[in-house]
């Protein structure tokens, strides 16, 4: 099966770098191009691709505002990626509260945007790891409060470990591979970890995880910088 994707940015050189990208896999294809949010909402709603690829920062319509129109329409089948040179809070709540499939920043390698396509088409949400370093304390103003940590002793072992590795911002096949266990299993433990702690999402799991001190916080405030697939036109936010 071959994924059909859209890239949105207002820069002509990057979409043209992606486009590259996008070509050397067998499974991944350009479904076609925007340079504003206007277009983007647009040529989503005509082409219906797999995964919108979208710039945060475009003229006529924000990234966000479009995504958001996007996810909004109950007709919508597309998964959104969201992508930014700066990874502001205010950026990542609004994505998530959307219905984002990832968040993503600039600086990610190719072929790690590659496998967040990929991710993003299997119904998974994928969120940059540095962003998730200091993700929860931020999305403990706008969540129910967390379970007590007496509640973690209704996780069996297995279900801790996975746990552990939703708070690292791994994906389900990352954590299928690194406990060499298969898909499936993952779907099911990180279900019923939600179940057990009554969390509403994988995001809500995040913030759990932080809150209780299973991940020490490690946040990196240096500027990013932009990966080398990125033409130099992205000096400023794009």
């Amino acid at each position: 099966m071959t994924l059909r994707v859209l890239i949105a940015d207002d820069h002509a050189m990057f979409r043209s770098g992606l486009r590259a990208v996008l070509d050397t896999q067998d499974d991944l294809m350009c479904a076609g191009e925007a340079s504003d949010g206007q277009a983007t909402v647009s040529e989503v709603r005509r082409l219906r691709p797999d995964v919108a690829i979208i710039d945060i920062r475009m003229p006529r319509l924000d990234g966000l505002r479009a995504a958001e129109a996007i996810l909004a329409d109950p007709a919508n089948t597309t998964r959104v990626i969201l992508l930014t040179t700066y990874d502001q809070d205010t950026y990542v709540h609004r994505a998530l509260r959307a219905g984002a499939s990832g968040f993503l920043l600039k600086s990610l390698p190719p072929e790690e945007l590659i496998a967040a396509i990929r991710v993003a088409a299997r119904g998974e949400t994928l969120i940059d790891p540095s962003v998730t370093r200091r993700l929860s304390a931020r999305l403990a103003d706008g969540i129910a409060p967390p379970p007590t940590t007496a509640d973690l002793d209704l996780l069996t072992t297995r279900e801790r470990e996975v746990l552990l590795l939703l708070a690292q911002a791994h994906s389900n096949a990352e954590i299928a591979d690194h406990l060499g266990i298969g898909d499936e299993t993952v779907k099911t433990h990180v279900s019923r970890i939600l179940a057990k702690l009554n969390l509403r999402d994988r995001i809500h799991a995040v913030s759990y995880a932080h809150h209780h001190g299973l991940i020490k916080p490690a946040a990196d405030r240096r500027r990013p910088r932009l990966a080398p697939w990125v033409n130099d036109a992205h000096s400023e936010e794009g």
